[in-house]
């Protein structure tokens, strides 16, 4: 028997998620109902009050109230609710959780399945599932189930909707996950361009007794493989592909963000970092592109994706910032510069061969880099097999330390 959390709005949602709590219990679960709603008194009685939530969270919940801003409201109480779901999982108290709502609502218990690891059940049943659901689900894996119809009671269509939800988060904590060979993690990034680097440093590691984690170098990709670090739950990085630092900087669409490439200064975790891709930012379709950027050189990689090289300023620019970040790590950390091409198409009589702008890249590197870190340079390109092993030597013997 697990016990399900029944995390919402119980003013405006209680109906429904007693419904839900009702059919959890009928398949022989308990459920822990949580009230985040900051309007009406609840429609269904919470083991867990709004008052102890806010309480939870260090809010005034009176003042909260008395400000009557829905939007100051959501926020401070995703914040709670964070507190209390994660404390709830930490002491075991809770094996799954599972919410219903409408904007407000889903941005409140997202905001709290987000504090909660990766592998523990979280399903919103919500009426934004069908659109863009980056800023909700982060990088957890927090299943989100379209509503179809408002939660605004119970009907021919929500009637299913919400059973099949109460079925699958019961399905959820009943499967037991089979044991694996579980060697300790390394995880690595990884980008079409430098495929074969990742996939031959990959084997090496492999071969060496780890467990290999590739992210694509997308947004998403990067600040899941920096999540997985700052959890503690990797043994080392094998940061291949930078790329994502180059679209931060000029604008492009896959950046991840500006804590990009600090996971493993924070948690003192052994890495290597190269420039990869740093020659290429990302757009969409051709006609997507600003048109700031015209003149510049455009490769399309396919209908949907746009790269542009950058440019000399620029890459003297991500040569100085990817340096400072490495300054920072506590944990022993070398640079590897693939010399000949730091993507495939930026080797020699490819479309983004741009010599003086790789050049000014090392240069940067070399100057903002702290004494003492080592700096291997490797007269190749970035998918040549020496280098991959350089890569991956260059971790293990790190690790050995």
């Amino acid at each position: 028997m697990a016990t399900i959390a029944i995390l919402g709005t119980m003013d405006t949602k209680g109906d429904e998620h007693g419904y839900v709590a009702k059919l959890i219990r009928a398949r022989g679960h308990r459920t822990l109902v949580i009230d985040v709603g900051t309007d009406q008194p609840p429609r269904l009685e919470p083991q867990v009050s709004r008052e102890e939530v806010a309480r939870a969270g260090g809010l005034d919940f009176a003042g909260l109230l008395a400000r009557r801003d829905r939007g100051e409201c959501v926020a401070a109480m995703g914040q709670a609710a964070a507190v209390v779901l994660a404390a709830l999982q930490a002491k075991g108290e809770i094996d799954g959780v599972i919410s219903l709502g409408g904007g407000g609502g889903t941005s409140i218990c997202t905001t709290a399945m987000r504090a909660l690891p990766l592998g523990f059940p979280k399903l919103m049943v919500s009426t934004l599932a069908s659109g863009n659901t980056a800023q909700y689900v982060g990088v957890k894996d927090i299943v989100m189930m379209p509503a179809i119809v408002d939660v605004a009671g119970i009907n021919r269509i929500s009637r299913t909707i919400l059973g099949r939800a109460a079925g699958a988060i019961c399905g959820m904590v009943e499967t037991q996950i089979p044991a694996g060979d579980d060697r300790p993690i390394i995880v690595a990034s990884m980008f079409g361009n430098t495929t074969q680097c990742v996939q031959a440093a990959k084997s090496i590691m492999e071969g060496a007794g780890f467990e290999v984690l590739v992210f694509h170098a997308t947004g998403t990709g990067g600040r899941a493989m920096e999540s997985l670090v700052e959890a503690g739950m990797a043994a080392g990085v094998l940061d291949i592909t930078t790329t994502e630092w180059a679209d931060e900087l000029v604008g492009g669409i896959l950046g991840a963000g500006p804590t990009r490439l600090d996971a493993a200064g924070k948690t003192g975790t052994p890495a290597i970092v190269t420039p990869g891709c740093l020659d290429m930012v990302n757009f969409g379709a051709r006609d997507t592109v600003p048109a700031k950027f015209d003149g510049r050189t455009f490769y399309q990689h396919n209908p949907q994706v746009t790269l542009m090289r950058t440019n000399a300023a620029e890459c003297a620019e991500l040569g100085r910032i990817l340096a400072e970040k490495v300054n920072a790590y506590t944990a022993p950390v070398t640079v590897l510069l693939p010399l000949r091409a730091i993507s495939v198409i930026s080797a020699p009589g490819q479309p983004f061969h741009l010599p003086e702008a790789d050049a000014a890249l090392f240069d940067a590197i070399r100057k903002h880099l702290k004494p003492g870190i080592p700096l291997v340079e490797v007269d190749c390109e970035i998918n040549a097999p020496e280098f991959a092993e350089a890569c991956a030597r260059a971790l293990i013997g790190h690790l050995a330390k």
